[in-house]
């Protein structure tokens, strides 16, 4: 085995095991490294004993909650592969997984076929100028269709899906396609699929046409750049054929990462951007190892024992022990103690690394996601051009259990939040909860049982409150008088006001205006600000149902003092009741959110999702179709209709179906809605 450091550029692979949960990625891995000489036996996922899934929670709920780095080595090359999950929920950490290599590698069960996630990600690996190579896996399983599905992949990714081998012997073996045609295939013709191929990657070159023309064929082992120019270009979406359970087609799949696959100089260069905003100007990074340093940051880990640790590839120049480098625009650059490469949980530390590798440092508070790494100071405004992440918009509102851990919990959701892009956690004035948003219910999930299991933060979870809000319809005017005695000094202080309604608007800042229009000094200038604060008291707290109130114009128009008994408590006090009572006066309404809402499902379930969609009050404002019988469905919906609503989405699409939300704007609840909420606000008042 060749012994860990630097390799040349040309003798380095990265690629990102990606597609559908239950598509058997962890197990192929497993084959490959056993394969290869990695390991001495292959791990078992159901028995927890595999080299990616490592976590103790991986290995309890038995399938990948997060991306995992290994490597191999075979025919004198290093071989990077990331195992990724397959569930939509933890897509952040598959998505990132694709900014830190050459090939997206997409795995397909046999017997499941063509699975939402794996037309997401071949979408995602080609809006990435990714080379992509599909992986057909469980070929020996019962119940499948080879033939089927290799025509189902043409068919929805494009004929320039094409296979490399072909499953023969009752899935028991593979034969090539592309080197040595010259075998019997379970269905389907060697020949005619290396004729295929062989066209396909000639029609690149107009030379290698023109020989093909005139001699009928060409040595395939002539074809190593045309071959990676249609790569490059997807032109050519190799197919091969696998079951990592008996075997079959693991040695091949090697040698085709190794001798078809591109090297880090072969690959689309990674789209670096130099400087901010409209002005940033593309920047090719070289694959050269005597350049300076760029380094992008894909994954961060923050372990209780040893601290947070950075995972990055290296695009550009060598990385040592002792280097010194500058993370994105810090002023001041940390030193490289220890240099490792990643196997699953272990860390093997090297000398130095060059382009192409993937590699960590630990126990560098600076490191976050998206960090661009470099050794030269101008080099402050590179970074790579942003990931288009799915929004969270599924919320669990969190406290401690126990009082006073609330600034550690806050703590442990940040360190959580580091590691995984698509997790965001938001303390939410109006509601005053701290809400962690994720990508579903079991990306929350993991969320919890990492708080409570790895991290024994005992949480109580719920549900978030629906940040409702109260505004007005009409204009009024309103008066108090606030007096008191104590015996000795009183308080005095009287208002009128008037308020009028806003324009309404969507956001948490809508509108308010506080006017001071008194004349005569009836409210000296001193106490106005305390009329205010009365004011905002109010509309913090609501009026009818306990909401914030929203876009409003208040006027202070007239009032009386007291030369020895008014006090700012008094004007605070008045203002506040003048302020409710004009309120009241005013036709108050409750306003609730409307969301925009992307829904993502197999068009079969089209018909039931807009159906009910109907019947929760929602909007349907149109549909698109995707590639592989996917479609997109858009509507608006009130925000309180959708508490659950992937589990409803699961029911109707087989766990298929995926949603995102963004805030469109306020409307009035209907007139049952707001008198529920008006009781229950009062029930609670009177407790």
């Amino acid at each position: 085995m060749t012994l860990p450091g630097s390799l040349g550029t040309a003798s380095i692979r990265t690629l990102a095991l990606v597609g559908a949960a239950a598509s058997g990625k962890t197990t192929l891995l497993e084959a490959l490294l056993h394969k290869s000489g990695a390991i001495g036996a292959p791990g078992s996922v159901e028995r927890g004993s595999t080299v990616s899934d490592f976590d103790p929670l991986e290995r309890k709920v038995q399938h990948s909650l997060a991306s995992t780095v290994v490597h191999l080595h075979h025919l004198d090359s290093r071989v990077h592969l990331i195992d990724t999950p397959g569930s939509p929920d933890f897509l952040g950490h598959s998505l990132a997984a694709l900014e830190a290599v050459e090939t997206a590698a997409v795995a397909v069960s046999a017997s499941a076929g063509i699975e939402m996630m794996t037309a997401r990600m071949m979408e995602w690996a080609g809006r990435r100028e990714l080379c992509r190579l599909i992986i057909v896996n469980k070929i020996d399983a019962e119940r499948t269709d080879l033939p089927r599905l290799l025509q189902q992949l043409s068919e929805t990714f494009g004929k320039e899906c094409l296979p490399l081998n072909l499953p023969a012997g009752n899935g028991t073996r593979v034969v090539d396609c592309f080197f040595n045609p010259d075998g019997e295939a379970d269905f389907s013709s060697v020949q005619q699929a290396h004729r295929a191929l062989v066209e396909q990657v000639v029609e690149v070159d107009a030379e290698f046409v023109e020989r093909y023309l005139n001699d009928g064929d060409v040595d395939p082992r002539e074809l190593h750049a045309p071959l990676e120019q249609a790569l490059r270009e997807g032109h050519l979406i190799p197919v091969c054929f696998v079951s990592a359970r008996n075997g079959a087609g693991i040695a091949e799949l090697l040698d085709v990462l190794v001798k078809l696959m591109p090297h880090p100089g072969e690959g689309n260069p990674p789209q670096f951007l130099q400087g901010e905003g409209p002005e940033a100007q593309p920047l090719r990074a070289e694959p050269d190892p005597q350049r300076h340093v760029l380094a992008h940051v894909f994954k961060i880990t923050v372990d209780p024992y040893v601290g947070k640790m950075g995972v990055f590839r290296i695009y550009q120049g060598t990385v040592t022990r002792d280097s010194l480098l500058y993370v994105g625009d810090g002023r001041k650059p940390f030193k490289v103690g220890h240099l490792f490469l990643l196997q699953g949980k272990d860390h093997v530390e090297i000398p130095r690394a060059g382009p192409g590798e993937i590699c960590a440092v630990a126990k560098v508070d600076e490191l976050h996601f998206d960090a661009v790494l470099h050794d030269a100071a101008e080099d402050e405004h590179i970074h790579l051009k942003p990931l288009d992440f799915p929004l969270p918009v599924h919320g669990l509102a969190i406290e401690p259990r126990r009082r006073g851990d609330e600034q550690r919990l806050w703590d442990l959701l940040q360190k959580l939040v580091d590691e995984d892009p698509c997790l965001r956690v938001q303390h939410v004035p109006t509601t005053n909860e701290t809400v962690v948003y994720g990508l579903g219910e079991l990306h929350l999930r993991s969320l919890l049982d990492r708080l409570t299991e790895i991290y024994k933060c005992d949480v109580n979870a719920r549900p978030p409150r629906i940040a409702y809000q109260e505004t007005i319809t009409g204009a009024a005017e309103g008066h108090h008088r606030h007096k008191k005695q104590t015996g000795g000094a009183g308080q005095f202080g009287e208002v009128y006001l008037r308020v009028e309604a806003l324009p309404r608007s969507s956001g948490e800042s809508s509108g308010f205006e506080f006017i001071d229009q008194v004349k005569g000094g009836t409210i000296p200038t001193q106490f106005i600000p305390a009329v205010e604060k009365g004011v905002r008291q109010v509309l913090e707290s609501g009026v009818i149902a306990g909401y914030p109130v929203k876009d409003v114009r208040v006027t202070v128009y007239d009032g009386k003092h007291h030369s020895v008994d008014s006090k700012e408590i008094a004007f605070v006090t008045a203002g506040r009741k003048a302020f409710i009572d004009a309120v009241l006066k005013a036709g108050p309404i409750v306003l609730e959110p409307i969301v925009d809402v992307e829904i993502t499902a197999p068009e079969s379930s089209v018909g039931d999702i807009t159906g009910d969609l109907a019947a929760k009050r929602a909007q349907v404002a149109g549909t698109r179709a995707l590639s592989g019988g996917v479609m997109v469905v858009l509507a608006q919906a009130p925000l309180s209709e959708l508490n659950g609503y992937q589990s409803r989405l699961n029911a109707m699409t087989g766990g298929q179906g995926r949603y995102t939300i963004t805030l469109s704007h306020y409307d009035p609840v209907p007139p049952g809605v707001q008198q529920q909420l008006v009781g229950q606000y009062r029930v609670k008042d009177e407790e």
